[in-house]
């Protein structure tokens, strides 16, 4: 496999690679690295959950979304869910459960998102970065199910986290 380095960026590089296929012949590929994410589903003791609707600028626009984050070097996805959890939406988990892991974009993409299920919660301070614009909401967990059937949660992460919520707490 060939490598050649594109761009390298504080939260992804981009390289042209070339693999080879399963029938033998070899192609490059644009291929974007990034050391992953953790996000995180907050469940309130009454059983409403806490989304948080985010400032997006690769789509310039605000995201209904689950606190979410970059993995730093050597963190491990528990830890940077935790955080998150803290800075974005003010809460600490006593207890996080393992939801499941996604691909975001497997095309072009190696990035892989830990999801979980915050329990119960402790009300810390919040601590957002600076460039980050973030409206905390809690729904009930029908309601937020029914914002992804309309349209009104389109993030993958987030879908995925609530279908896999649903389903462990049916």
């Amino acid at each position: 496999m060939s490598h050649r380095p594109l761009f390298s960026g504080r939260i992804v590089t981009l390289d042209i690679e070339e693999h080879r296929l399963p029938d033998g012949r070899r192609a490059p590929f644009e291929i974007v690295r990034h050391p992953g994410g953790a996000a995180v589903l907050p469940l309130l003791d009454d059983g409403r959950v806490v989304l948080i609707r985010q400032f997006r600028p690769a789509i310039g626009a605000m995201v209904l979304e689950i606190p979410a984050g970059r993995l730093e070097v050597g963190e491990a996805a528990e830890e940077c869910a935790r955080r998150e959890l803290a800075e974005e939406v003010g809460y600490r988990a006593g207890r996080l459960e393992k939801l499941g892991e996604m691909l975001s974009s497997v095309g072009f993409c190696d990035e892989r998102i830990y999801l979980f299920l915050g329990c119960d919660l402790e009300a810390v301070p919040a601590a957002p970065e600076p460039d980050e614009f973030i409206e905390v909401l809690t729904l009930s967990l029908e309601e937020a199910l029914a914002a992804l059937h309309s349209g009104e949660i389109a993030d993958g992460k987030t879908q995925l986290a609530l279908l896999l919520a649903r389903e462990r707490l049916a």
